[in-house]
């Protein structure tokens, strides 16, 4: 992700910038560490957008589901109808029915649990994925926080 690369290249600046001696402070430079800064930002609604696409998605393939499991119901019914004249046809007629019925439903909960599960195993990932996003730009804010003051304080040295 565009992202990922963009907190690596703010961890090389830092890595690669001048430390102050007898401190473990390090000099940057700022305009270009805000702009990646400003670049992660833009970057985020990405995130947001696919959590959104996952959910309609989750919904789209639920009410598949759904679809399917009345089409089948439909279509035991329709049998079911065709067979009327006689009685024994009739009663395996509303067994069957109440089998496919059954089954339909087993599988409409099996296509909704496994769904839901994959739904919340993606949005999970997403969520540490966010999680691990704040945490290194809260870092990032906090370095560049330590280095402006160090730099305002040297120059206040030098003065």
């Amino acid at each position: 992700m565009e992202i990922f690369t963009l907190l690596e290249t703010l961890e090389d600046i830092i890595e690669k910038s001048k430390t102050v001696p007898f401190t473990d402070k390090s000099v940057v430079e700022k305009k270009q560490f805000l702009d990646i800064i400003k670049e992660i930002r833009l970057k985020l609604p990405d995130e947001l957008k696919q959590a959104k696409w996952i959910k309609e998605e989750r919904e789209r393939i639920i009410g598949e589901a759904q679809k399917d499991a009345d089409d089948i119901v439909k279509e035991a019914e329709n049998r079911i109808i065709s067979m009327i004249d006689e009685h024994e046809i009739t009663k395996k007629a509303y067994e069957k029915k109440n089998e496919i019925i059954a089954d339909a439903n087993e599988m409409y909960r099996e296509i909704t649990q496994g769904t839901n599960t994959y739904v919340d195993e993606i949005l999970a990932n997403i969520e540490n994925n966010m999680v691990e996003l704040g945490k290194t730009v809260s870092n990032v804010e906090l370095s560049i926080q330590n280095a402006l003051e160090t730099i305002q304080n040297n120059r206040k040295e030098l003065k």
